[in-house]
């Protein structure tokens, strides 16, 4: 059996999570939806995801046990061109914090902020 990747999961911690999810579908286009907490304790929002897909999916999460801000976990998302995304993020109410660079073989990234305080990156092969 094929060994996982890394990362199966991501929760992007929020305070708002309107002003979050309207911020993330206004970036990149897509529709999040509402998902059941089990424990009852944290509403949360996921990403449009599918198993079949390379990388991983996760959520936008309001949790009493955890805050958003930068110096936590960075998120990298995929896109095809990360200059699309970084283009909508000011529009949606983020900012941006590093225009798009080239991390050499890796292709390139844009570091943004996002309407809750957290950093997060969008990379693309071009």
């Amino acid at each position: 059996m094929e060994k996982p990747n890394a990362i199966g999961w991501f929760d992007i911690y929020v305070e708002d999570m309107d002003r979050a999810v309207a911020f993330y579908e206004g970036v990149f286009g897509q529709k999040l939806d509402g998902m059941n907490d089990p424990t009852g304790e944290t509403q949360m929002m996921s990403f449009p995801a599918s198993m079949s897909a390379y990388g991983a999916s996760g959520a936008l999460v309001r949790s009493e046990h955890a805050r958003p801000g930068v110096g936590g976990t960075m998120v990298y998302f995929s896109a095809e061109d990360c200059s699309v995304q970084e283009s909508r993020v000011v529009a949606a109410k983020g900012r941006i914090v590093r225009p798009k660079f080239s991390i050499g073989d890796f292709g390139w990234v844009s570091l943004c902020m996002d309407t809750e305080g957290n950093m997060f990156g969008i990379n693309s092969r071009t």
